[in-house]
């Protein structure tokens, strides 16, 4: 009778699955995410060019338009920059939004994906990770943006903290909605260059033909309908009067479901333009 003896590593071989399904969904989403913020920190100039926008667009507005302060149609006992943060806070987050879908798309084109795509993983958690991170990273940039504009230009609003944290959350909600809709965009467009053109064209007019500069009174009556009908609009206003401790009536409500049906949809078309074939 004869024994056929096996090798350690034929023995380990035979002894473990064959059908090695993945780790769990929160160790994908964390080991995902982390490696989003750790390609965004390998980038320094990104991160420094980042930042130096929404401070430059701080400084500018809070020196050009400080003169609407004196007039008739602004709020009486503001000031500029108490009523002007709020609104650099929301669109600021837009502006962060796009780079989700900048992102993906770059992953797409450096086979970055195509590698997720042979792994045991699930389709959404590489965009859910995709726009966690990003939700990280736009915290960091608005919290310097408030810093500096408490300690530069005299920041305080009559909400006191919990008025102004309230605002920021409101502000991270609509940012990181519009990464869902922007990573939608991007896993259907697939190109760089298309990305940042249809985010422009989308941010500018969203952007100025609103109340986020200067009360809607102020505008010519064809601007002043279009920034009523405006979105941008109620998450400004809703985020203006937390912060300045004003009546906020549906305002808040209206933001927040708004949010969460741009998340959903744009979720949705992530999805399904994700699953494309690259």
């Amino acid at each position: 009778m004869t024994t056929t003896l096996m090798s350690p590593e034929t023995e380990r071989t035979t002894t473990e699955p064959r059908d090695w399904r993945g780790s769990g969904t929160a160790t994908q989403l964390l080991v995902l995410t982390g490696r989003s913020l750790r390609a965004l920190i390998n980038e320094p100039r990104l991160v420094v060019l980042s930042l130096l926008q929404p401070l430059i667009m701080l400084v500018l507005f809070s020196q050009v338009f400080s003169s609407i302060a004196q007039t008739d149609s602004f709020p009486p006992g503001v000031s500029y920059i108490n009523y002007l943060m709020p609104a650099i806070l929301v669109t600021t987050g837009i502006g962060a939004a796009m780079q989700s879908g900048i992102g993906l798309v770059t992953d797409m084109k450096n086979g970055m994906l195509g590698r997720f795509r042979s792994l045991p993983i699930k389709s959404w958690s590489v965009l859910l990770a995709r726009s966690l991170a990003d939700l990280v990273r736009t915290s960091v940039q608005l919290t310097i943006l408030l810093v500096t504009a408490v300690v530069l230009f005299g920041f305080s609003p009559s909400g006191g903290i919990g008025g102004v944290l309230t605002a920021l959350a409101l502000a991270l909600m609509v940012s990181w909605a519009l990464s869902w809709v922007f990573l939608a965009i991007g896993s259907w467009l697939r190109n760089a260059e298309s990305m940042q053109q249809v985010g422009f064209l989308a941010m500018f007019p969203l952007m100025f033909a609103s109340s986020a500069y200067v009360p809607l009174d102020g505008l010519p009556v064809w601007l002043r309908a279009v920034a009523t009908v405006n979105p941008l609009t109620y998450a400004v206003d809703a985020s203006r009067n937390l912060a300045l401790a004003m009546p906020v009536g549906t305002g808040v409500l209206s933001a927040v479901a708004a949010s969460a049906a741009l998340l959903a949809v744009g979720a949705f078309a992530a999805v399904r333009g994700f699953r494309k074939p690259l």
